[in-house]
């Protein structure tokens, strides 16, 4: 079986169950899709056949990160001057936006995927969840699909999340007609996904997620069914909660959005939500006491305006979390690594005013690898240590950007920041990018194609 000996690392950050410890001058050796061995001095001449040499001279190796909120679609509505969130609600944006996203087809599905994922890998990710929820009738159903084959083709871990929007514009929805499913549809879509690619074994390249884009768009019996599906076919579930919205339910259902979701069902150790950057402290501690957890999204803070997310106090009460990009509607990139730094100085911003402290930095890498991989209901990736997934990415600190910061590896990303690729990314035991290329691929072909495919609609 083919591997790699990752030989003279500078430094592996292992984590063997315990949390993450940094181990200097050792060797990494992988086989097929996992890691065999981690210590000095494995021996080339003692390796299993089919094994690649790399010298890691000078690296530091993390854990590969794992994205758990995104809108891959996204990309292609990135650095629009005229939605400028500084003058917008998340409601006014809403109504704004969702006009100019019921024009992508099928094409623009596909290649904005290719371009996320190939953003967020040349950034370390190496598990990637999206929350898909645009269904324009004219592109069909198949878009998720397509998102497989890209995620096939760039040989990344893709856990799609099945969205939709179930509620009319008349009844009090941002939705425009032609994004809109009924229960029915969306439930169905859902059930084929899951027997077509959801898989479970050990080292899965392919999982699906229910997840209702939110419930200030869909009806209450989309939640209802969503909850049915995912416990009967052992899914995860998804949705937005906590991002504006939570005056809006009230209205609508005489509770904010946390006591209606755990009324439905939809929470609980299989329930991961995104943002929450409006609860209150006792919503905070009725999730972590349901084992609901948080898919933290540092970057749209900026630009929405609102409070920053009270991570800390998330983290005192034991909530799970996880990192996420988020959608260009509120970050324009897809580099899942500048997110753990965004999330810890933002912290820092605020901390005089918090009533818990900042989480050390370290923390901050485990949301975005152990953190993601819990969100996500997986065991194989997340850390690196014998037996885990090969997944892993590679800084080559013999930079003049990292004088002086070397001796803490565990604190350099979300600290001091990355600000380039990284050297060597893998996923699976497979090298996807190295040297400032994917191998086997054409960046600039892909780069033309997806260009082609967004040139090709009329906003």
């Amino acid at each position: 079986m083919a591997g790699y000996l990752l030989k003279n690392c500078a430094a592996v950050i292992i984590d063997e169950g315990k949390g993450p410890v940094v181990h200097r001058n050792v060797d990494l050796l992988t086989s097929g899709p996992a890691i065999l061995a981690i210590g000095e001095n494995l021996e080339a001449d003692a390796l299993p056949a089919g094994t690649t040499v790399e010298d890691a001279a000078g690296w530091f190796v993390y854990p590969g990160l794992v994205n758990t909120h995104h809108h891959f679609f996204q990309c292609f509505v990135r650095n629009r001057a005229d939605l400028d969130w500084t003058k917008l609600s998340v409601i006014e944006w809403l109504d704004r936006i969702y006009p100019i996203f019921s024009q992508l087809n099928e094409e623009c599905f596909y290649h904005s995927s290719v371009t996320a994922m190939a953003e967020m890998i040349k950034h370390g990710c190496t598990t990637a969840f999206d929350h898909q929820y645009n269904f324009p009738r004219h592109a069909g159903k198949r878009l998720i699909d397509r998102q497989f084959e890209a995620a096939e083709l760039l040989g990344i871990r893709f856990h799609a999340g099945r969205g939709g929007n179930t509620l009319p514009k008349s009844e009090g929805s941002t939705i425009p007609d032609e994004m809109l499913e009924t229960t029915d549809e969306f439930i169905a879509d859902c059930a084929r996904l899951i027997e077509t690619y959801h898989d479970t074994s050990p080292f899965s390249m392919r999982q699906v997620v229910v997840a209702p884009c939110q419930p200030v768009n869909c009806y209450r019996e989309t939640f209802v069914e969503s909850v049915a599906l995912a416990r009967d076919r052992g899914v995860m579930m998804h949705t937005h909660v906590g991002e504006g919205e939570s005056p809006v339910i009230q209205a609508r259902h005489g509770m904010r959005t946390v006591d209606y979701l755990e009324e439905l069902g939809f929470a609980g150790p299989d329930a991961f939500y995104a943002h929450c950057w409006e609860l209150t402290h006792d919503e905070l501690r009725k999730m972590a006491a349901s084992g609901t957890g948080v898919a933290h999204c540092p970057e749209p803070v900026y630009l929405v305006g609102a409070e920053v997310t009270d991570i800390p106090a998330m983290a005192a009460f034991g909530l799970r979390i996880g990192l996420g990009c988020d959608g260009a509607a509120s970050n324009d990139n897809s580099n899942l690594m500048h997110c753990l730094h965004s999330a810890y100085m933002l912290q820092c911003l605020v901390s005089s005013g918090r009533a818990h402290p900042v989480p050390p930095p370290v923390d901050f890498l485990g949301y975005g690898t152990t953190g993601g991989a819990s969100l996500l209901g997986r065991r194989d990736i997340g850390r690196l240590a014998p037996g885990m997934a090969a997944d892993l990415f590679a800084i080559d600190t013999r930079r003049m950007d990292y004088v002086g910061t070397r001796h803490d590896p565990l604190s350099l990303i979300a600290r001091v920041g990355i600000g380039m690729a990284t050297d060597m990314t893998m996923i699976n035991g497979r090298i996807v990018w190295q040297k400032g290329e994917f191998p086997g691929l054409d960046e600039a072909k892909l780069s033309a194609d997806a260009e082609a495919a967004l040139s090709a609609v009329e906003f």
